[in-house]
């Protein structure tokens, strides 16, 4: 069984930094896609930045040039480093995973405020 677990969450200012870790159990190298989502209070779960198999990355819009993913094979990790975070910024991130299967972390709060 697949485990995605994040880490690096919390309170940030506007502006400010913060990276968020996923170690999967197991090597990383088997996954199709990984990938970070966050889910805003209210709002639908929405993609944020992926690597492909092919390792190709990808940001959603609102995001670009300020988030950053990035793997560790050795560690079966990714990261996703977020700069100039935003007040809109704040929601729960979810780690994911595919294979033939999708797979998803627990999710963790950040919260930017003032």
């Amino acid at each position: 069984q697949v485990q995605l677990v994040e880490s690096g969450g919390g309170l940030a200012q506007p502006g400010g930094s913060l990276t968020l870790s996923c170690v999967a159990s197991g090597s990383i190298f088997r996954f199709n896609v990984m990938a970070w989502y966050r889910q805003a209070p209210g709002k639908e779960r929405e993609w944020v930045a992926s690597f492909s198999s092919v390792g190709g990355r990808a940001y959603a819009d609102s995001v670009k040039g300020r988030f950053t993913i990035s793997r560790d094979n050795a560690k079966n990790t990714i990261y996703l480093v977020m700069n100039s975070l935003e007040r809109q910024d704040t929601a729960v991130y979810y780690c994911y995973a595919r294979t033939a299967r999708t797979y998803w972390g627990q999710g963790i709060q950040v919260t930017v405020s003032s």
